[in-house]
């Protein structure tokens, strides 16, 4: 008769050398955050709180800020400028990059590099240095204007205009518009291109049905950066622009340091403010609806 064996006794389930409890994790890591959200409460909501509380109260409480920009028509022609002139440029960036983010999946990694570098290059040289280049393109005699007297068009002269401004900008956000689609573009698989044409789709169809949506994210991305950015661009329509043509960073400037309208100011940046947030939330559905189309044509 065999005798009877000992059974183990259980071990509890907070003593060993278990992995360490989750809370001390999260306060550790709530300490290691606390800096970055202390510098942002303190130079940016503050600051941007304190903005739109003026705006409802200098020179006095209610809405009467609001009120002078719907009655107000310049303030609503510059908003509406601002609007059509970043929509444009972020069009046109995405025109200019999309083929140039597309070639460098394409390319070994000695081309990559090479464009790659060709692109970050405009980070490395001065804004002001950039937009007085375009000054000296831009004026009358300049390269532009005898570019185009060349080939019998003469009086070119896109210094302290919209589109000047508009070219200058395109130039200068077209960095913030390729890497996202190169980030985009990269995770695609190149095989579903083989395997659309291998199925009998000419090469233009299975990119338009096949590689094109994939690559929306990246599109969505990279149009919403631009166009947020160039809503609040003050630099290049402040060189290049002129006032009778501003955007709205523009007309804030001249509303803050001339005028003394700092509820004015503050309810034309909060209007901006709302449609940069809009713009987002539009944005977010159509990523949903993009998402939604990518997994699709996995799929399929």
């Amino acid at each position: 008769m065999s005798a009877p064996t000992a059974s183990a006794p259980p071990v509890a389930a907070t003593g060993g050398a278990g992995p360490a409890p989750a809370r001390p994790r999260r306060r550790m890591a709530g300490w290691f955050i606390l800096p970055a959200t202390a510098l942002l409460l303190v130079f940016f909501c503050y600051p941007l709180a304190f903005v739109i509380w003026r705006s409802f109260t200098d020179p006095s409480a209610g809405l009467g800020n609001y009120t002078a920009l719907l009655h107000d028509g310049v303030s609503t022609t510059v908003l509406v400028r601002t609007l059509v002139t970043g929509l444009i440029v972020s069009a046109c960036t995405l025109v200019i990059a999309y083929p140039y983010a597309y070639t460098m999946t394409r390319v070994g990694p000695r081309g990559r590099n090479l464009m790659t570098v060709v692109v970050l290059l405009p980070f490395w040289t001065s804004m002001m240095a950039r937009n007085f280049a375009w000054y000296m393109l831009e004026q009358r005699g300049g390269l532009i204007d005898d570019a185009f007297s060349a080939v019998g068009i003469h009086g070119v002269v896109l210094l302290g205009s919209v589109p000047g401004v508009a070219v200058a900008m395109v130039q200068v956000m077209l960095p913030f518009m390729v890497l996202p689609l190169y980030s985009g573009m990269e995770g695609i698989d190149k095989r579903l291109l083989d395997a659309a044409t291998s199925l009998g789709a000419p090469r233009w169809r299975a990119f338009a049905r096949v590689y094109l949506p994939l690559s929306l994210p990246g599109v969505l991305s990279g149009f919403t950066l631009v166009f947020i950015l160039t809503l609040g661009f003050y630099v290049t329509p402040a060189l290049l622009g002129s006032p009778q043509e501003s955007l709205v960073a523009q007309l804030i400037a001249t509303q803050v340091s001339k005028l003394l309208d700092f509820g004015g100011a503050g309810a034309l940046g909060t209007v901006l403010l709302a449609v940069t947030l809009l713009a987002l939330f539009v944005v977010s559905r159509f990523a949903n609806l993009s998402s939604t189309t990518e997994k699709a044509v996995t799929n399929d």
